[in-house]
């Protein structure tokens, strides 16, 4: 028997069928032309698939969980997903909380984007985890781009905004003191891994990576973990930096941009520049030295009167604003940016944040209730408790804020009643009054340069100030020094990265940065990381094993090359700067020249210096060094001279003959007490040079060298252990101290002996001082012949 449907139950059935919601699945897969993401029904990454390789790119047997939890002090993965895909959502359900995450994953051109858009019940979730995901992708680890490379092929993991950190979160403010965990190496590979923090109910923290134990912590309103969002994607491994571009700019993620191009691309990046006070009176003559070197910038070491509202210091600048601004335009005109240093979010004793009148958002450490009245003259204040008082990690300026008051303290009673005794009533210009007891009795965060610092809405407060004073200035390069000071507000890398969001929001103009510092986020608003300070010692001494270890860390995380700070003196010599300035071409790395006017005008070689920093950077910008000469320019034992030779250089190597050892010997009465060496010249006629370093105790002294038994060198000059005494040919013999600062230079009154080719003897010989005596190592050194420097064609 046939049934026979009417046709109007039939049209609605194939209606209803039609617009009836298409379930949700239980997996979802989610592809770009380079990467294809699969995620399975317990919300698990189970496929990282390489489209272009035709490989699995996820570990096997690691977990890999799309998003986890952290809630109520335990961290959950999620137990099952759901995928609408015309919602393009994914619903991840977590036991035993209830939780339930629901975020949007959406296929680019370029990347997989995925962004919280929910997450409830309300107040559960602490925060967010993206992965950690495993790969087996561990030949190249960028710990702070999230970039990981094995040959040709490249994966990343993009933080997009400043709520999402890079990285693992490590501990309750959310701070890392490494370079960067965005990525990772791991034993099979590596691990790509970001995190966001609810921040929007109070909390406690161990601040400033845990100095601070059970450090207030206020709300800032909305900024929960929703929105929190990442991008995934992978490409050719040599067009992973041109990806993240794209990938900024799809998202509206920062993306500087300088003279028409991305900051990342900008030509100029990592330029080298050069560090030194100018005032109104003598800008001109430092911009003259600046562009005899062709260096980038002019950069102001310590401009300002204070930090926190940014008054320029009166004395270099009685124009104020107007003359700084001047001297921008005068830079401009040639060329040449103006800089200026500044520590980041530290406050001054004497600004206006401080004194007279304390704002009351000046960072704290915590806090106790006043136990008792106290008048304006008293020296010992009751408090509820000591803890915050006593904490001696970092407690330099001892300082407490009652009410509109500072007061400074020598020590907490040693018990109860629990005092703050030596009281210093109305510090920093601040006005001493009676305060009532249950008041609060604050302590501030200080450091050992002698300042404060603010909560996050102050901080903000300062970072637009900074901002407004470029704009009005039109200063064009800062560095972010002591970025670190950012995490008193017990906000950790959060707040770091937001002074500079907020100050780069608030520029009416592009504004070249540096740090000491790194952190994912940060690594898309900055232009280069230069540290590596000269203060401790020489070019040699002064940090540089750890600015040659910077080079493969920029390397790994398309960071510019750059070296550090170094000393320009008024006794600098030509052999000290090329033997930076090689380092610089052997790593492609720029440097800054800190000097000041009194050094420039002293040291009789700073024409010849400052035209040496010009050619060599010349040189290295052109990329006219081979990749042979760079690899030998890397290691710092050897050293160079480079002239200007049309259409390029001359690059001329020097040779180490030695080192020879000289100790004391017992003797027949009346036998000399040198030691007698063969030197095999394998270059042509020159003038003697030779290195002299003392190790052991004691010292030495009345040096004299024979060379052929024809020419001889006596130099009156006496070196300690660790001492060295340098003499480069010029009839100039310089002495150094154990780290590397020049001592003294000597003149010799008669002509250099000069080392024939082929083998020769010297002697050496001085006299020795001390129990146990000294023992001395002579290094001689040869020019080579030139080596062409060629820019490419």
């Amino acid at each position: 028997m046939t049934t026979h449907v009417p046709v109007r139950w039939a049209v609605l059935t194939v209606v209803l069928l039609l617009t009836r919601p298409a379930p949700a699945s239980a997996q979802a897969d989610f592809s770009t032309a380079d990467l294809r993401v699969r995620v399975d029904a317990r919300g698990t990454v189970v496929s990282l698939w390489d489209v272009a390789g035709g490989r699995e790119r996820i570990a096997a047997g690691e977990p890999a969980p799309l998003v986890s939890i952290r809630t109520g002090g335990r961290t959950e993965s999620p137990v099952s997903m759901a995928y609408d895909k015309a919602s393009s959502v994914i619903a991840l359900d977590f036991r035993p909380s209830g939780v339930k995450v629901r975020l949007r994953a959406l296929a680019k051109p370029t990347h997989l984007s995925f962004e919280i858009v929910s997450a409830e019940p309300a107040g559960l979730v602490d925060a967010v985890l993206w992965g950690p995901y495993p790969t087996t992708v561990g030949g190249t680890v960028g710990e702070i781009v999230g970039v990981v490379r094995d040959g040709s092929f490249a994966l990343g993991l993009q933080v997009l905004n400043l709520k999402t950190r890079g990285g693992a979160l490590l501990n309750d403010e959310g701070s890392d003191p490494s370079r960067g965990t965005l990525a990772k190496t791991a034993p099979f590979g590596s691990i790509l891994q970001a995190f966001a923090l609810d921040r929007t109910r109070p909390r406690t923290v161990a601040g400033w990576n845990g100095q601070f134990p059970d450090m207030p912590v206020p709300p800032m309103h909305g900024e929960t973990v929703v929105g929190s969002k990442v991008a995934l994607f992978a490409s050719r491994a040599d067009l992973a930096l041109d990806r993240i571009g794209a990938i900024e700019v799809a998202e509206g993620a920062p993306h500087p941009i300088i003279d028409g191009v991305w900051a990342k691309q900008w030509r100029d990046q990592g330029r080298s520049y050069l560090i030194a006070a100018f005032s109104e009176s003598t800008v001109d003559e430092l911009l003259a030295y600046t562009k005899r070197a062709d260096l980038m910038t002019l950069y102001h070491p310590e401009p300002f009167a204070t930090w926190g509202h940014y008054t320029l210091d009166p004395k270099a600048f009685p124009s104020g604003d107007e003359g700084m601004r001047r001297a921008v335009e005068k830079g401009r005109a040639l060329g040449i940016r103006i800089g200026v240093h500044t520590l980041t979010n530290f406050i001054n004793t004497n600004d206006a944040y401080v004194s007279p009148v304390p704002d009351p958002r000046l960072a704290r450490t915590g806090s106790s209730p006043l136990a008792a009245d106290i008048d304006a003259s008293a020296t010992e204040i009751r408090v509820a408790s000591p803890a915050v008082f006593a904490n001696e990690k970092a407690n330099w300026l001892h300082t407490v804020v009652i009410d509109r008051e500072l007061i400074r303290y020598r020590s907490v009673s040693a018990s109860a009643p629990w005092t703050l005794l030596g009281c210093e009533r109305g510090a920093f210009g601040t006005a001493a009054a009676p305060h009532r007891a249950g008041t609060a009795v604050g302590k501030l965060v200080d450091h050992p340069y002698k300042v404060f610092f603010p909560t996050i809405d102050l901080q903000d407060e300062i970072a637009r100030n900074l901002a407004k004073w470029f704009n009005r200035t039109g200063v064009g390069q800062l560095d972010f020094d002591g970025r670190e000071g950012c995490l008193a507000s017990g906000q950790g890398d959060y707040a770091q990265d937001r002074f500079v969001q907020v100050f780069y929001d608030n520029l009416d103009h592009p504004v070249v940065n540096g740090t000491s510092t790194s952190s994912p986020y940060y690594w898309h608003l900055n232009s280069y990381c230069n540290w590596g300070e000269p203060w401790y010692g020489g070019f040699r001494e002064s940090m540089q094993e750890y600015r040659i270890q910077n080079q493969a860390l920029f390397d790994r995380n398309f960071v510019p090359n750059m070296l550090g700070w170094y000393r320009l003196t008024a006794t600098t010599s030509l052999a000290e700067m090329e033997w930076m300035l090689a380092r610089a071409a052997g790593f492609g790395a720029g440097f800054a020249m800190s000097t000041t006017i009194e050094a420039l005008r002293q040291n009789p070689d700073t024409p010849q210096l400052l035209d040496t920093i010009r050619e060599w950077e010349a040189a290295r910008r052109s990329g006219a060094f081979s990749p042979s000469q760079r690899e030998r320019a890397r290691n710092p034992r050897l050293e160079f001279h480079l002239e200007r030779a049309e259409p390029g250089w001359r690059l001329f190597p020097f040779h180490d003959i030695g080192p020879f050892r000289h100790a004391p010997t017992e003797r027949q009465p009346g036998e000399p007490a040198s030691a007698t060496w063969t030197l095999d010249n394998a270059d042509a006629a020159q003038p003697l040079q030779f290195r002299v370093q003392v190790s052991g105790g004691g010292t030495i002294s009345r040096i004299r060298l024979d060379v052929g038994r024809a020419q001889s060198v006596d130099l009156a000059v006496t070196l300690a252990a660790g001492e060295s005494l340098v003499f480069d040919g010029s009839g100039l013999a310089r002495s150094y101290d154990a780290k590397g600062r020049q001592k003294a230079v000597a003149k010799i009154d008669r002509p250099v002996p000069q080392v024939a080719p082929g083998r020769q003897e010297v002697a050496f010989e001085c006299a020795f001082a001390g129990d146990p005596p000294p023992l001395v190592d002579v290094t001689f050194r040869t020019r080579g012949s030139a080596e062409p420097v060629r820019p490419p064609r």
